[in-house]
């Protein structure tokens, strides 16, 4: 069997990984074709191009780059009409994904979706491509498939397999005994998003809340967990970074961010899949989203939702506090985050937060590969 798949970010990759795994488990002989990252390659994937070169947030943003990325999806396109694969899986991306699928689809190929675009949310003009372009929608919450109920289009739930990996209780004293923490030390840990563009937004003004707090907290562990050796590169060339490592109070790594949020007391975010780990792993957060101005005026007028973080917008309740474009300040983070630490995560919070990981263990990776299989 040929499965065409693709992946345009860092969450998508994790997702495609325990996808293809998967699938290999239920198919004797299988074969991939696309673009992915390095969890993807380990799984048999010789990416067509790097995964970076597709991950850009906003609506304004992807515009300078716009010639490079129509050229990589017309490309892809030409290879798979050229060789047809028995299925074609897109994961997240949306507006790099479902234009290859649409394409794809009208010359007869099956396709999936896996990760539902936001629709429910703003620009539900979407859903008509949706229609056009996907045969199998994959959704990994319970919400997003009732709202697809009402269109012609396959739809799964098949929950998230971040909810199987993580244990229902975290074993924090194991994580901060790998990392080398002190057992009894105060652990902010600080993710200022996978994409570089994000990080670019973030990072220093992360750095630069967490440096007031440990004015506040001298004894302050403070780890930054990098998605990638850009980022990497990134974060160490900030002044503000600098500082903090000569005070020995900082950590940057790189590639470990679950085992460090595991062993944190509260955790400092920007919005995405870390949002969801952090409740997985119960923990207190703050959850921060900027980007370009002039893409935020747009999204914020189309929304129609009262939240972006992924833990409010499944509880459908203020879970979390979010702070969005210029409230995002180093003063303020350093209030709130002083804050969280002190009264960490409540029972109430931790019943809430064990009830949502519990709906959406749902052995995701299998029931989206038995999904994908029914199709063809």
């Amino acid at each position: 069997m040929r499965i065409g798949i693709l992946a345009g970010e860092s969450s998508g990759d994790i997702l495609g990984a325990g996808l293809m795994q998967a699938l290999r488990e239920q198919v004797a002989a299988v074969r991939f074709e696309g673009i992915g990252g390095p969890l993807m390659e380990a799984q048999g994937l010789r990416s067509e191009v790097p995964m970076e070169r597709l991950s850009v947030m906003g609506l304004v943003e992807p515009l300078r780059r716009l010639p490079e990325l129509l050229g990589i999806r017309r490309r892809l396109v030409e290879h798979f009409l050229a060789n047809p694969p028995d299925v074609f899986i897109g994961i997240d991306s949306p507006d790099f994904t479902l234009g290859v699928e649409e394409r794809l689809r009208a010359r007869g190929i099956k396709t999936v979706h896996y990760v539902s675009p936001s629709v429910w949310a703003w620009r539900q003009g979407r859903i008509r491509k949706i229609v056009r372009a996907v045969d199998l929608m994959l959704t990994l919450f319970p919400f997003e498939a009732a709202f697809y109920r009402q269109y012609p289009l396959r739809v799964e739930c098949v929950g998230h397999p971040l909810a199987d990996l993580i244990p229902l209780q975290p074993d924090r004293p194991a994580a901060r005994a790998a990392l080398g923490l002190p057992p009894q030390a105060k652990v902010l840990a600080v993710l200022p998003g996978s994409r570089l563009g994000e990080v670019q937004r973030l990072a220093s003004i992360f750095l630069a809340g967490a440096a007031r707090l440990l004015q506040r907290q001298p004894d302050l562990v403070i780890l930054l967990p990098c998605a990638t050796a850009a980022g990497q590169r990134l974060v160490q060339g900030l002044p503000e970074a600098h500082t903090l490592l000569a005070t020995g109070q900082l950590r940057i790594s790189l590639g470990d961010s679950r085992e460090v949020m595991t062993a944190a007391d509260a955790v400092l975010l920007a919005s995405g899949t870390a949002a969801l780990e952090a409740l997985l792993l119960k923990l207190p957060m703050l959850v921060c989203y900027r980007m370009a101005p002039l893409s935020y005026a747009i999204i914020s007028r189309l929304l129609k939702v009262p939240f972006f973080s992924l833990p409010n917008l499944l509880a459908g309740d203020a879970l979390v506090e979010e702070l969005v474009q210029q409230q995002v300040q180093a003063t303020v983070l350093a209030d709130k985050l002083q804050a969280l630490l002190a009264g960490g995560a409540s029972e109430a919070l931790q019943q809430r937060y064990l009830a949502l990981h519990q709906a959406l263990r749902r052995d995701a990776s299998h029931r989206a590969a038995a999904a994908v299989l029914s199709l063809v």
